[in-house]
């Protein structure tokens, strides 16, 4: 099991930074992720306006109040772009014959009428036999008509099928990427990333990349630069210009696909009914 990386030393009385933490400066709240391989302090506003805080092991808090006050401009423009584009994100209202994509491709919604067929996989795993199905059948995605007048069920239901079907489907793309990068395999995890696209942690075992489900409704060279954005992060932390050289070394069109993940990216549905 890894080691929680130790507190910053701080004078007496002072709050304690730890990793997942927090911190509020001027009124401003940070999530707090500390890495040994970071050098500089770092700052990232998420899609939901949420700020997370990059820090170096170690580093003084003093230093990291004073990076986050001379950022406030910075930060004050993040977040409004931030919001304007979190407003493009759709909602769902998850009734029969509405269109839902995977890797890129339109799939209707269909609502199947009577009982589950026994053997069938259940949506939520160890969820009970309530729980409905969703499966992609004939280029449509089917869910049991059971949950047909409960949009939070068949949500649940939606975002596990992604989950599960974009855990498959990285399973045989991570490692050619990993290979065209020349770094380790890391794990892999498909989840719920609030709004961020991606994630690596650094740990054991070349680490974890997670992947969010709704990731896998966008087409297949965008979920491929996440991948690639991701596993760049084995080998650097942060977004500086030794980050963009290695992802570019592999991925020479990855600021055009960047700027085409941003734009496609405000109309994906992040589960918001």
């Amino acid at each position: 099991m890894p080691q929680r990386p130790e507190p910053f030393e701080n004078d007496p009385g002072e709050p304690v930074l730890t990793e997942d933490g927090s911190l509020v400066v001027d009124g401003c709240e940070l999530r707090v992720r500390i890495s040994a391989r970071r050098r500089r302090i770092g700052l990232t506003v998420e899609r939901d306006r949420t700020l997370t805080l990059h820090v170096p092991r170690g580093c003084e808090l003093r230093r990291v109040r004073e990076f986050v006050r001379g950022s406030s401009a910075w930060i004050g423009d993040k977040t409004r772009l931030s919001e304007e584009r979190r407003q493009l994100h759709p909602v769902r209202t998850l009734r029969d014959g509405e269109i839902h994509r995977y890797l890129g491709r339109d799939y209707r919604l269909l609502v199947v009428d009577g009982e589950r067929s026994a053997g069938r996989e259940s949506s939520r795993p160890g969820s009970g036999a309530d729980a409905p199905t969703v499966r992609l059948v004939a280029g449509r995605l089917q869910v049991h008509g059971s949950a047909a007048k409960d949009p939070v069920l068949i949500r649940a239901a939606l975002a596990d099928w992604y989950t599960r079907a974009g855990q498959r489907w990285t399973r045989g793309r991570l490692q050619p990427w990993a290979a065209r990068m020349d770094v380790p395999e890391p794990e892999v995890r498909v989840r719920d990333l609030g709004h961020r696209w991606g994630s690596y942690r650094a740990g054991p075992a070349n680490g974890v990349v997670s992947l969010h489900w709704a990731t896998f409704q966008l087409p297949i060279h965008l979920v491929d630069y996440v991948i690639a954005h991701e596993l760049a992060h084995l080998k650097v932390s942060g977004h500086g210009p030794d980050y963009w050289r290695l992802l570019g070394r592999a991925l020479p069109e990855c600021r055009q696909i960047k700027a085409e993940l941003d734009e496609l990216g405000r109309r994906v549905w992040m589960g918001d009914l």
